[in-house]
């Protein structure tokens, strides 16, 4: 059985980006806008340039929201929704918190903030195309589960 995982069919497709305010776009001030954090419009105006939609996913609502959201104008940034999957969705029985991004930008992610220069880089590597590069191409596989799998993940013996 072939486990290679192959990405080359959607290298060159519009990616939806959700990207978070406090923390990633700026420092953590909340409720007040903290400083730009360093690269963070000049990346994401790029990322537009390349036809990527963004998506401005925050904890921020009312007059917060509303603040943020006018600090990335101020910054030349207009998003493509603002904590919704497409601009005027409406909640309902099949509306979901959770977005259909493609990638997400956040301070919470595991490993912490990255920066906005090393999320440039990996979105666009030298040869300016994005490559999703798997980190551990086996934890995208499905494996039966066993105890004796979980004991030899924490480093236990059966």
């Amino acid at each position: 059985m072939n486990t290679k995982i192959n990405n080359t069919s959607r290298i060159n497709e519009v990616k939806i980006i959700a990207v978070d305010f406090d923390g990633t776009i700026v420092e953590h001030s909340y409720p007040k806008i903290g400083k730009q954090m360093f690269f963070a419009f000049a990346t994401l105006k790029k990322l537009q340039q390349k036809g990527h939609r963004l998506i401005l996913w925050t904890y921020r609502e009312g007059i917060f929201l509303e603040e943020a959201v006018a600090y990335c104008l101020k910054n030349g940034v207009h998003f493509y929704a603002i904590n919704e999957n497409y601009l005027g969705e409406k909640s309902g029985k099949t509306y979901s918190r959770k977005l259909n991004a493609d990638i997400f930008i956040d301070d919470r992610n595991v490993g912490g903030f990255l920066g906005w220069e090393q999320i440039w880089h990996i979105l666009h590597p030298e040869d300016g195309e994005f490559s999703h590069q798997f980190k551990n191409e086996q934890a995208h596989l499905n494996f039966p589960l066993t105890i004796k799998n979980w004991l030899g993940f924490f480093g236990k013996k059966s």
